[in-house]
């Protein structure tokens, strides 16, 4: 079974939570965080509500209410009302604007010698070939054209073509 932690906050802790709570400039998450960890508190001053009371009430679930406790009395005070900080940095972008105008004048050009139009892994390969970038998958090259609407299927994927009248 998985540790019970109990929350008994300082009279600081309480005023600063109850402050929280009361001024209307608080973010929703901040709030609920707050207000959970005065229900939970164990102290003389606290109400001492149970897990699924506490969460019934705030409308989470009794496991955030479980990890708030355990961030509170492992981390402290601040880490339980601030966000996790992230422990990956986010991903850097490969494929930028530039490499995206690139691509899309290659599909746009004439299609290769023996082809009547270009398909999405002909484009992958000849991006690579043109070290336009290092490598490419056919589904990043086709997200890109399919974001900018540009369809490979079509007779005529640049300009647009004018319709023949029927003779009258």
């Amino acid at each position: 079974m998985s540790p019970r932690y109990r929350v008994t906050l300082t009279e600081q802790e309480r005023k600063e939570l109850e402050a929280l709570t009361r001024c209307g400039k608080t973010r929703a998450k901040k709030f609920i965080h707050a207000r959970a960890l005065l229900l939970c508190n164990a102290g003389a001053q606290g109400p001492g509500w149970t897990v699924a009371d506490t969460a019934a009430a705030l409308g989470v679930t009794s496991r955030t209410i479980e990890h708030l406790k355990k961030r509170f009395v492992e981390e402290g005070f601040e880490a339980a009302l601030q966000r996790k900080p992230r422990e990956k940095p986010p991903r850097e972008v490969r494929f930028d604007g530039a490499f995206e105008a690139r691509l899309i004048s290659l599909a746009c050009s004439d299609a290769p010698e023996g082809r009547r139009r270009w398909t999405v892994r002909l484009l992958a390969e000849k991006v690579v070939e043109l070290n336009i970038a290092p490598y490419v998958s056919h589904m990043t090259v086709q997200r890109v054209l399919k974001k900018t609407n540009l369809n490979l299927t079509s007779a005529s994927t640049g300009k647009s073509r004018r319709k023949k009248t029927r003779p009258s």
